[in-house]
């Protein structure tokens, strides 16, 4: 009588040949930000998976932590759950104290302590964008380790991978709100169609002083490319 598998993350030889531990599972994500004047555009696909396994299909990775302030999550969804939540406590602290909306660096300066600090136990990887009256759109990146940087535009999560030559080729200096969103819409559709991690619909959303702008392109809304032709 052949041996079943009951649990397919669990099989010693699977892991092994994936270069997993024994009850690990991968996990993979999209997300991207982008500035421009006057505020930022981020986006994400919305694909949860643990293995081969598809956990969520249209999870939402755009997690408010402040008004005008959003992280783009990747990695573990239970640790960068529990991080932004973390975060907007402290960031709530940060208004009252201060008496005022608090600077996007400081937001991504507090993710950034997290995320160093517990560098052995979370698999994070966020990119913190927004917009404050002081410096305008703005966006970091915290990639797994917990290192902190400003960049114009960062992308992230396993989809990245497939991104880089796309996003040097294709981003500008100046481009507006409308340009970003479709460079950003691009760029995630690129990665879901290549990445195994990635997929579902696309969330966006545009940052201002004005407030907060969400998208979402379903299957017939998402950009495409060779398979058009």
């Amino acid at each position: 009588m052949a041996a079943t598998m009951t649990n397919m993350f669990a099989d010693e030889h699977l892991a092994a040949a994936s270069g997993l531990r024994p009850n690990e599972v991968t996990t993979g994500t999209t997300i991207m930000a982008v500035e421009f004047d006057g505020g930022v555009v981020i986006g994400a696909d919305s694909r949860t998976t643990t293995g081969a396994y598809i956990a969520n299909r249209v999870t939402d990775k755009l997690t408010k932590v402040t008004d005008l302030i959003y992280c783009c999550r990747s990695g573990s969804a239970a640790d960068t759950q529990a991080i932004a939540d973390i975060v907007k406590y402290h960031l709530d602290f940060n208004k009252m104290e201060m008496g005022e909306d608090p600077l996007v660096q400081t937001a991504a300066n507090v993710f950034r302590e997290l995320c160093y600090d517990y560098r052995d136990s979370l698999t994070a990887g966020i990119i913190v964008a927004g917009w404050d009256k002081h410096y305008s759109g703005q966006v970091f990146s915290v990639p797994i380790g917990g290192m902190l940087q400003r960049q114009p535009f960062a992308i992230g999560g396993s989809g990245s991978t497939y991104l880089y030559g796309f996003v040097d080729a294709q981003y500008k200096e100046a481009m507006t709100k409308d340009e970003c969103l479709q460079f950003v819409s691009n760029a995630v559709s690129l990665a879901i169609n290549r990445d195994g991690s990635s997929g579902g619909i696309i969330r966006l959303a545009a940052i201002t002083k004005d407030g907060v702008e969400r998208f979402v392109l379903t299957g017939d809304k998402i950009p495409k490319f060779y398979e058009k032709y």
